[in-house]
């Protein structure tokens, strides 16, 4: 994957860990012109831009990345708690954004969700299914781009389903293809965890998840957005 644009120049600590921790490659520029000095080859993967402080420094170099001819994309934008009331969205100067000190999980589920949708960056298998996201390399959730807090088995369970759109599966194959052939716990374990990550999708994609009485479960149609060959 090529790399990250990051401003400022250094970037904020916090920042940093999280881009390490979630495993990008990044090169941090302090304005427009280094930007330029800097881009690879290929050009940048995407942009994180902290557009927080005093200083219209941040908005500027999204003005800039946003004027260039072969347009920075996607560009994700780190902002302040207060700038959320000001701020002109009809300036389309970003493609989404996170608050100062997001986590790791939340800053990775944004960039994978604008990823999926300009199909450039990491290289990892996603499902998504309108707001969505399961990041199958990283067992990684998200909803409306923020991450879902999931058990191992709820993620594994969501996965499984998600990864048979339309197929309905009795309780009894959930508990051997997500649990294992040689676990021991009744039926009523696949409609607790079901009922929890119905709970934990809320009630406007609860649905995703559908009984079908007297059989099992399934989940609705989703769309696979395969890795890049490489």
């Amino acid at each position: 994957m090529d790399p990250l644009l990051v401003f400022p120049d250094p970037p904020p600590e916090w920042l940093t860990r999280v881009l390490d921790g979630a495993a990008y490659p990044w090169r941090a520029a302090g304005d427009a012109d280094a930007a330029t000095r800097l881009e690879p080859e290929d050009g940048w993967a995407g942009a994180v831009v902290v557009a927080g402080g005093e200083s219209d420094a941040g908005l500027d170099l999204c003005r800039a990345l946003r004027k260039r001819e072969s347009a920075v994309s996607p560009l994700l934008v780190v902002l302040e708690k207060g700038q959320l009331a000001h701020l002109d969205l009809s300036e389309d100067l970003f493609d989404d954004f996170v608050l100062a000190n997001a986590s790791v999980a939340e800053v990775e589920a944004r960039l994978s969700l604008l990823f999926a949708r300009t199909g450039r960056g990491k290289e990892h298998d996603l499902i998504v299914y309108g707001p969505l996201a399961l990041n199958l390399e990283t067992y990684q959730a998200a909803l409306n781009g923020r991450p879902l807090d999931l058990t191992f088995m709820e993620y594994e369970l969501l996965r499984f389903l998600a990864s048979h759109p339309g197929k309905v599966f009795t309780r009894e194959v959930l508990l051997s293809r997500v649990w294992g052939y040689e676990y021991f716990g009744g039926a009523r374990t696949v409609d607790v965890h079901v009922r929890r990550l119905r709970a934990k999708l809320g009630e406007e994609q609860a649905h995703l998840i559908e009984t079908v009485r007297s059989v099992g479960y399934r989940f609705g149609r989703v769309r696979w957005l395969p890795a890049s060959p490489s």
